[in-house]
């Protein structure tokens, strides 16, 4: 199997896998789908390499501006508490679970797929703002997920070693758990981008259901959307057109 798949999959599998009965149903399918979520995270990597994505130097996540970045920031502190929880606890499976839920779907999907047209565009604070938040945040995760796939972890560490400023460490296996303070969670930020990931994914929805071609770009109609929705709407519209493949929001 570790030949096939590499020993971090198999490794991930049976740790998510710990809390189950004594008779663990292991599967190659499940150890391929694991496998497929390292080469997620090594692709959001080199997807941050590629945009100029840096550790900056003092850069400090208190005091990000973007609504985008002080999400992701406050998302990251969430899973770090919930995963040393779980590691003290002994709940393995939880901690996995917790990271591949984090890793994947928060991080590597509606993250980096927000992030592209910061990255892209004219706002150069902005941009480079989030090129340092994205480092930070892939830092984080790197020390997050070490104990559980430590030879990919410990790869993409030595490789973003020499990008942007000194991390002031040595080894991934020797660097510090990290300890992030609640005050880095905003609520306001979470509202607003849980609103536009709401709308993006149930805009796909529609689409799928309508089988609207891949290639159209219908507008956007918002109805009967509170003063504060509208709001959101308006300024990141540019944005949610980009991630929904639509042509305009209204």
């Amino acid at each position: 199997l570790v030949d096939d798949y590499g020993a971090d999959a198999l490794r991930f599998t049976l740790t998510a896998m710990s809390g189950q009965a004594r008779d663990i149903k292991l599967s190659r399918q499940r150890i391929e789908g694991y496998r497929n979520f390292g080469t997620k995270l090594w692709n959001a990597a080199r997807f941050a390499q590629v945009n100029g994505c840096a550790r900056a130097e003092g850069f400090d996540p208190a005091n990000v501006k973007g609504v985008l970045n002080r999400w992701i920031v406050g998302e990251t502190v969430r899973t770090a508490h919930a995963i040393s929880k779980s590691l003290e606890g002994c709940s393995f499976d939880g901690a996995a679970n917790g990271l591949y839920r984090f890793i994947w779907n928060t991080f590597c999907d509606w993250y980096v797929e927000l992030a592209k047209p910061l990255l892209n565009g004219t706002d150069e604070a902005l941009k480079a703002e989030t090129q340092a938040t994205a480092a930070w945040a892939l830092d984080v995760i790197l020390k997050l997920l070490h104990p559980v796939m430590p030879f990919l972890t410990e790869e993409l560490w030595a490789q973003t070693a020499d990008l942007g400023a000194a991390r002031g460490e040595g080894m991934l296996i020797t660097a510090r758990w990290p300890q992030l303070a609640d005050t880095l969670i905003d609520p306001d930020a979470d509202a607003e981008i849980g609103l536009i990931v709401a709308a993006v994914s149930e805009g796909r929805s529609v689409k799928a259901e309508l089988n609207v071609p891949h290639s159209a770009r219908p507008p956007l109609l918002v109805v009967d959307a509170t003063d504060a929705q509208r709001a959101v709407f308006a300024a990141n519209a540019a944005v949610i057109a980009q991630t929904l493949r639509v042509a305009e929001v209204s």
